[in-house]
């Protein structure tokens, strides 16, 4: 499922730095797509004994080769992620609330961002609450709802003002931008569903 995720993030290069340009400094694909071309190598040549030394491997790397601002949040969603799934070794609905709870979580602490401020939190916030509401049901329609609410929360989020990153400083001028944070996020979360819908 994360070679999937990162194949498709490194696919979606060009829409990213697109997205970067017309807010930030345009360099948030490249970056996402050199960290996911890591986290490919990495899941390729290991293995892991459970899901939270995956998800902590997924992280590291992001943080240690995507570089900058965009592998220090993903990777710290990732390993905030893994803290409670140590020894856990199949990912299901109560896996992905806890992935998503304490991803947000740590996201939240490192950044101090909150919804509303036009960052990726504005995608990861309404699914980390989906997933809660979803933890018992059955991991294909649990990740279906999940990321359908990360859409809609990186939908709403372009009609905002950001208040948080290098876009701050465009005032109103970043209203009806898309937040390229949020787009990955979402990104991750519809490849994680693609997989996971074509696998059952």
């Amino acid at each position: 499922m994360l070679v999937h995720v990162a194949c498709q993030m490194i696919a979606r290069t060009d829409e990213l730095t697109h997205a970067d340009q017309a807010t930030g400094d345009g360099d948030h694909g490249i970056a996402m797509a050199r960290g996911f071309e890591a986290v490919r190598d990495q899941l390729g040549s290991h293995t892991y004994q459970d899901l939270g030394a995956l998800l902590k491997a997924v992280g590291m790397t992001l943080i240690s080769q995507a570089g900058g601002a965009s592998g220090a949040v993903f990777g710290t969603l990732f390993v905030g992620g893994s803290r409670n799934l140590a020894d856990k070794s199949t990912f299901d609905s109560g896996s992905l609330a806890s992935f998503l709870g304490d991803g947000m979580q740590a996201v939240q602490e490192r950044g101090k961002a909150r919804p509303g401020d036009k960052t990726m939190v504005d995608a990861l916030a309404p699914a980390a609450q989906c997933s809660q509401e979803m933890a018992a049901a059955p991991l294909e329609k649990a990740i279906v709802a999940v990321a359908a609410a990360a859409g809609r929360g990186e939908e709403a989020a372009r009609a905002l003002v950001a208040r948080v990153g290098k876009a701050k400083t465009l005032g109103e001028r970043s209203r009806n931008h898309p937040d390229p944070g949020a787009i990955s996020f979402t990104i991750i979360l519809q490849a994680m569903a693609e997989f996971i819908v074509d696998a059952g």
